[in-house]
């Protein structure tokens, strides 16, 4: 199945796990019908410059950040670590995260969480 850009759900979101500013999301397959059981997002997600995701546990899940265009700062589970495009940042089995744009260009990344 093919979903087209111009179909997709866009939205906003602000201040994201306690985080930073507003965010904007294109949802690739929410309303679709096609997310699978164990998929409880997929979206590509746009920090502009100073925005924030808070920082906050997956337990039962995994997400995936996928860094595609722009830089930023992830703590990971702790520890701080700079990121840039194709990074790839994996949190799951209780462990935490959150991510900052403190760079000068939007940073879009692609996020998928999976349950199980």
């Amino acid at each position: 199945m093919v979903y087209r850009r111009d179909e997709l759900k866009v939205e906003s979101r602000e201040h994201v796990r306690d985080g930073k500013g507003a965010l904007s999301f294109v949802h690739y397959v929410e309303g679709k019908g096609a997310v699978q059981s164990n998929t409880s997002m997929f979206a590509e997600i746009t920090l502009p410059p100073g925005t924030s995701i808070g920082y906050h546990p997956h337990h039962g899940e995994t997400e995936f950040y996928i860094i595609i265009e722009g830089g930023g700062v992830v703590n990971d589970d702790g520890k701080e670590v700079p990121v840039g495009p194709g990074d790839v940042m994996v949190t799951g089995n209780g462990a935490s995260h959150s991510i900052a744009n403190n760079g000068e260009i939007p940073l879009k990344l692609t996020a998928a969480i999976i349950k199980g």
